[in-house]
C-alpha cells in the first residue's frame, strides 16, 4: 500500500502540518525527505530499512558520499540535498548566536557545536572567538587529530585570539567515541590554554565536549 492510500492523518506530510514536526519520528522525517519509496515500498518502509542499516539518523546523516549513494533509494541529488539541508541547519543555529551573549542561550551554543563536530570521525578542536560582550566574532577549527586524540598547542590559540581581536573564548572538541566525558589529557591541555591566554587578556568561558547525545561543559561541572 502507498502512502497515499493511508488514512489522511497517518500520512507523514500531512501529519506534519497538523501536529507539527516534533510528532513525527525519524523515519516519518526521513520518508518526507526521500518523497518516494521503491518497489515494494513505501517512503516510510525504506526510511526504516535506511536508519537499520546505517545504525540510526547519526549514521546515516554522516555517511560518506560513497556509503549514501550506494543505499537502495539513494544517490547523488538525495546525497546533494542531504547536505544542502544540513547546512542550512548549521547556519541557522549559527544565526541564533551571532550576535548574542552566548551565555544567555547555552542551549543553542550548545545545539551549534553539535552540529559542526558530532559526525566527526576523528578529533576536532574548535574555539568560538567572542567580543567583550560574549557576543561571537568567529567560529574556528583549529586542529584536527585522529580517533584518540588531537594535539592542541597553546601558541596556536593565542595567535588566533588575537588575530579576531578577541575578549572571550570557548573551546569545543568532539569525542568520536561518543562518550562525551572529559579525560585527564582534556583538563590538562584546558589548563594550559587557560594559563597561555591568561597573558593576553582573554577569558576562558567554557569547554565543552561533544558527543553522541550531548556536551558536558566544563564550566557547570565546575572544572574551569
Amino acid at each position: 500500500m502507498s502512502i497515499s492510500d493511508w488514512p489522511e492523518d497517518e500520512r507523514p506530510r500531512e501529519k506534519l502540518l497538523s501536529q507539527g514536526a516534533a510528532a513525527l519520528s525519524n523515519a516519518e522525517l526521513l520518508a518526507i525527505f526521500l518523497r518516494t519509496g521503491v518497489t515494494g515500498k513505501s517512503a516510510v518502509d525504506l526510511a526504516r530499512d535506511l536508519l537499520t542499516d546505517f545504525g540510526g539518523l547519526i549514521g546515516l546523516l554522516s555517511a560518506s558520499e560513497t556509503a549514501f549513494c550506494q543505499a537502495k533509494g539513494l544517490g547523488r541529488a538525495k546525497y546533494a540535498q542531504l547536505q544542502a539541508t544540513l547546512e542550512l541547519s548549521r547556519r541557522y543555529l549559527r544565526d541564533e548566536i551571532t550576535g548574542r551573549d552566548v551565555l544567555s542561550s547555552p542551549d543553542s551554543t550548545r545545539q551549534y557545536l553539535k552540529s559542526r563536530l558530532r559526525a566527526y570521525p576523528h578529533e576536532v578542536f574548535a574555539c568560538l572567538f567572542l567580543d567583550n560582550r560574549h557576543r561571537v566574532i568567529q567560529y574556528r577549527e583549529i586542529f584536527r587529530g585522529t580517533i584518540d586524540g588531537a594535539s592542541v598547542h597553546p601558541r596556536e590559540v593565542v595567535r588566533e585570539a588575537i588575530h579576531w581581536n578577541a575578549a572571550a573564548v570557548i573551546f569545543a572538541h568532539n569525542h568520536p567515541s561518543g562518550v562525551a566525558e572529559p579525560s585527564q589529557a582534556d583538563l590538562r591541555i584546558t589548563q594550559r590554554l587557560k594559563d597561555a591566554l591568561d597573558l593576553v587578556d582573554v577569558r576562558v568561558l567554557d569547554h565543552i565536549i561533544i558527543g553522541e547525545d550531548k556536551g558536558t561543559s566544563f564550566a557547570e561541572r565546575g572544572l574551569l
